[in-house]
């Protein structure tokens, strides 16, 4: 029993907190159950709304009973003691818990924790009970409003009394819950490993990004050519670029990238980043080629990717198999962190734009905590993206901030926009937040001023200080709302949850096929769900965000919808250069 009350939670912990999601979803089906079970009735109404009144009343009492035991256990699995553990059944749980805890050392063996490095079965395990959670939410709150907007047996007050309350409790408890999920991490006493080891990982890559771009002799480089101006905004661009030096790790090129006469700066790419490299900016060499070329040839064009062909194995959703396991462990999403290294490298600031970001900061007064918001309009809505009003941004704002186990004195928002209406709308509308931006920027980056110095220097101020922020509600339909993602995640050692997105999941613009694989079997129930067996590959298409994604069942050639928890994104580790020279791991002094 010390083992388990030693303060670092183990498999028993994770079956608790298991239990009570379960337990938690038995009580929504239930609700379910209630309000189709009184719209089949089409008689004796006075009689119904009583007996659900009183069914209803009863679950915000077994709501109040499973706060209880979410405490208790929480107690218990923190290492509180036997104290907590009272009322409500669970002290049947602690003696089975006393008589498990012989297995409890063993396990600890088995799976190295005690040697200072968690297994990869508990981080994953510990981020999917996170995500499973939320997934739940998403579920049950569609479901719920679903029931607000059609079910007529309650009178008016009735039925907005009963179900704001199951809604409220509801949050209450998935707050709680991802509270205690995210404690885990914290009293597992790898913290300071896993900061350790997101660093390592980043120096070591950001060490080979120099080897290869810093040639001891550029006439005698293998070299890979990218043009810069492709047609596009900069986001794109970005991510065209990011895809150029992706083929040029994943092929042992050093990558030259002609930026002269860019649209958004006539002086190119160095007029606001530092060179790519130190030592070798030429295009020059005894022989050239276009993609794909050979090893042979010592300079090769490469085209955009809406071109490219055959398509390099290196590009996303790619990452290095030497690098992969240990991705895996440390980050919830390696294609993710991947790419936003290669941001880090690429985008590194002229000493003016530093200068720049910082008086910015220091002018909007951006202070921790605080949530960035983007909101893209003008050219995007109707065509590739749909309309999002701001307060369905807020929304979620106020639930990130909600969430939170300590409540910030100021609630203050980061707001970048290509309508600078967005911003002082949001002013008047939301006078309990601090929100800060800057009109003139969003100015800069309407369609007709977009592409100028003054609106360059907008959009790296608004993408860095973006990135910056706690967490992010965006639109990934966007591209800067997703390069801005991906250099947050070079800020934390692990912020793939650090985000919302109104509209798709993440992706990256001409990436490789790479299905989902189904982990949990699906029988359909409804007319538009999709089957699923365990180890179907399943080409998603996008997250409802109400508990369930579409998708393409390879196995079946159907399309439909399915529980989003039911599948797996696995991560794509591919055979990139291994860089040798370069040790995977630091030797100790």
């Amino acid at each position: 029993m010390a083992a388990i009350c030693s303060g670092r939670p183990g498999w028993l912990g994770k079956l608790g907190i298991a239990l009570l999601a379960t337990w938690f979803l038995i009580l929504i089906i239930s609700i379910v159950h209630i309000f189709k079970s009184n719209s089949l009735l089409s008689h004796d109404t006075d009689t119904a709304n009583k007996e659900n009144t009183q069914r209803l009343t009863q679950m915000v009492n077994d709501f109040e009973i499973l706060k209880k035991q979410n405490d208790a256990l929480k107690n218990f699995i923190l290492g509180e003691g036997s104290k907590s553990i009272q009322g409500d059944h669970l002290g049947s749980v602690q003696d089975k818990l006393e008589k498990a805890s012989v297995y409890y050392d063993l396990i600890d063996h088995q799976d190295g924790s005690k040697h200072g490095v968690p297994s990869s079965e508990y981080e994953e395990l510990r981020r999917r009970l996170r995500n499973d959670v939320q997934e739940m939410w998403y579920y049950i709150s569609a479901e719920l409003n679903k029931f607000k907007k059609h079910i007529d047996e309650f009178t008016y007050d009735q039925r907005e009394k009963e179900i704001q309350d199951v809604m409220k409790n509801a949050w209450e408890h998935k707050k709680s819950l991802i509270i205690n999920i995210d404690k885990l991490k914290k009293a597992d006493g790898y913290d300071e490993w896993r900061e350790k080891e997101a660093k390592d990982l980043s120096d070591l890559v950001q060490k080979r990004f120099r080897y290869l771009q810093n040639p001891a002799d550029c006439n005698k480089a293998k070299k890979l050519i990218c043009s810069l101006n492709k047609g596009c905004g900069f986001g794109c661009q970005i991510h065209h670029i990011t895809y150029c030096f992706l083929v040029a790790y994943g092929t042992e090129r050093t990558l030259v990238m002609k930026s002269k006469g860019w649209r958004y700066h006539k002086d190119g790419w160095e007029s606001v980043f530092k060179p790519l490299s130190d030592t070798c900016l030429s295009t020059t060499g005894t022989s050239h080629s276009n993609w794909p070329g050979d090893s042979s040839k010592q300079v090769i064009s490469l085209p955009i990717v809406d071109n490219v062909y055959p398509k390099p194995r290196s590009q996303p959703p790619s990452v290095p198999a030497d690098l992969a396991p240990r991705l895996e462990k440390i980050h919830g999403h390696p294609l993710v962190w991947w790419v936003g290294q290669v941001l880090k490298y690429l985008m590194r600031p002229q000493d003016h734009v530093k200068r720049t970001l910082e008086k910015a900061k220091e002018k909007l007064g951006f202070k921790k905590p605080i949530v960035g918001v983007h909101v893209r309009r003008t050219d995007k809505v109707g065509t590739e993206a749909a309309y999002h009003d701001i307060d369905e941004y807020m929304i979620k704002v106020e639930q990130y901030f909600d969430q939170l186990e300590t409540k910030p004195d100021v609630k203050r928002v980061f707001l970048a926009s290509d309508d600078p209406k967005v911003i002082t709308t949001s002013r008047k509308r939301y006078p309990n937040y601090e929100i800060i931006g800057d009109p003139e920027i969003a100015e800069t980056a309407s369609v007709a001023k977009r592409y100028s110095d003054t609106s360059l220097q907008g959009i790296i101020i608004d993408i860095h200080l973006l990135s910056e922020c706690d967490y992010l509600v965006c639109t990934f339909s966007s591209q800067v709302c997703r390069v801005a993602y991906e250099l947050m995640q070079t800020f934390y050692a692990d912020a793939y949850d650090r985000f919302t997105s109104l509209d798709d999941i993440y992706y990256y613009g001409g990436q490789n096929p790479h299905p989902h694989v189904a982990i949990l079997d699906h029988k359909p129930r409804k007319n538009g769900e999709l089957e699923l067996k365990a180890g179907d590959l399943i080409d998603v298409f996008g997250n409802h965000w109400d508990g369930f994604s579409k998708g393409y069942n390879i196995r079946t050639s159907m399309t439909g919808l399915f529980p989003s928890f039911k599948v797996k994104n696995p991560v794509d580790a591919v055979d990139f250069p291994k860089y040798s020279n370069i040790p995977l791991l630091e030797k100790d002094d």
